[in-house]
């Protein structure tokens, strides 16, 4: 069985949302519910928060995640890549002693994530033996084949990827994915040696659309808000829940 840790990441900065890791969403912080899903999951050996912020450690920790070591300043820039954050705290825990086969990165700016989306994910990545499982929502409408560029002057132009012909039927356009960015499970030596999530063989974990939300500005915050209280709703009528 895979020894997995689940690392939480949250800076404190933010431009779309100031101090958006701890935005209040149903009356909880936007933190809460990774944490949650984290906590809850039964295929996590360890779950830890990486963070540059103190009161986000405080948070973290009265939410059950452990805080092992605060993110140096460098590591939480606006343009700092997600991978050497996470490989800072893999790191930290090896000097400690502590060795997993796989690292599950988990954004608290993807609220709607179940505990059951982790250990499948982990499950997935045992069964299939892949370097990595990450979670993708399909494009549904927003395919890449409708889409259109813009010139300086407002002319309307087709790119080279465009449909065959203008409003062709949905049904005729190749499925395509996008990362949601929910599920980012990683074996060990990929994320380390190789310096990738994603490594050569990827297999994907699929999201609903009702549950593939990722919080950037405050119009995804309102609507993480109604799609968990939409799931709350339902779960406590009884009813079919997102």
């Amino acid at each position: 069985m895979l020894s997995v840790l689940g690392i939480v990441t949250a800076r404190g900065g933010s431009k779309g949302i100031p101090r958006k890791n701890l935005a209040p969403v149903g009356g909880r912080p936007l933190l809460a519910y990774t944490a949650e899903a984290a906590l809850r999951a039964r295929r996590l050996a360890r779950v830890v928060l990486s963070t540059d912020d103190p009161e986000i450690a405080r948070m973290g920790e009265a939410l059950g995640l452990a805080v092992p070591v605060l993110r140096p300043a460098e590591l939480a820039r606006d343009e700092t890549p997600t991978i050497p954050v996470v490989q800072h705290m893999v790191r930290f825990l090896e000097e400690q002693g502590e060795h997993y086969d796989a690292i599950l990165v988990l954004q608290p700016t993807n609220p709607l994530r179940r505990d059951t989306d982790i250990d499948g994910a982990i499950g997935l990545l045992e069964q299939t033996k892949a370097d990595s499982v990450i979670s993708f929502s399909a494009v549904g409408e927003r395919h890449p084949a409708r889409m259109k560029s813009i010139d300086g002057e407002g002319w309307v132009e087709d790119p080279p990827f465009g449909e065959a012909f203008e409003g062709q039927p949905r049904q005729q356009l190749p499925q395509l994915y996008l990362r949601d960015g929910s599920i980012y499970l990683t074996r060990h030596d990929v994320l380390m040696e190789q310096h990738s999530l994603k490594g050569a063989r990827c297999q994907a974990w699929l999201m609903p659309p009702e549950r593939s939300c990722n919080v950037d500005d405050l119009f995804d915050l309102r609507l993480a808000e109604f799609l968990l209280a939409e799931a709350e709703e339902h779960a406590h009528s009884g009813g079919r829940v997102f």
